[in-house]
């Protein structure tokens, strides 16, 4: 995925073709069948963010136009998938346990940070008001278990 900005492009509503607000929705012929599918593309992004079957227009050869109602329910399941996506990612870099020390709750987390040129990990600790308590650069194979993060409550934190 990318930050860069990119200037809008112009809106297009062709019959096969609609570009709108950072979304492009093309039909295009399916390679499984004699049908067609619709591809959705997000600005900025260099691969579809869904592909999905299109209808046959009334003469059962050529797809059906797009219409504006089609094509927000396109955009709106491709930002369904993009969110989903973003949220299992998170999921897979973050992993969380909680720990209870001297009548409070603290969450423990260890981030796994995708640097190219350094890879590493951030170990912190959120107490139960919300506010971090402590935040610490680790390695990437830092050690992450209950007693680990039980000892680092107890210990005060400190930087492992």
């Amino acid at each position: 995925m990318s930050d860069e900005r990119t200037p809008a492009e112009p809106e297009v509503m062709e019959p096969t073709f609609w570009r709108k607000n950072g979304w492009t929705a093309r039909v295009i012929k399916n390679e499984d069948d004699d049908g067609w599918a619709v591809e959705i593309r997000k600005q900025g992004l260099s691969e579809p963010v869904l592909i999905s079957p299109w209808v046959m227009g009334r003469d059962k050869k050529n797809p059906k136009p797009f219409d504006a109602t089609a094509f927000a329910t396109f955009v709106k399941t491709a930002s369904e998938v993009l969110d989903r996506s973003a949220r299992q990612r998170e999921q897979a870099m973050t992993r969380k346990l909680s720990i209870a020390w001297e009548g409070r709750w603290y969450e423990v987390r260890l981030e796994l940070v995708a640097d190219e040129y350094e890879p590493h990990a951030l170990l912190s600790a959120i107490d139960d008001a919300g506010a971090t308590v402590a935040k610490h650069r680790v390695p990437v194979n830092f050690k992450f278990n209950r007693d680990v993060a039980n000892e680092w409550v107890r210990g005060g934190f400190r930087e492992p």
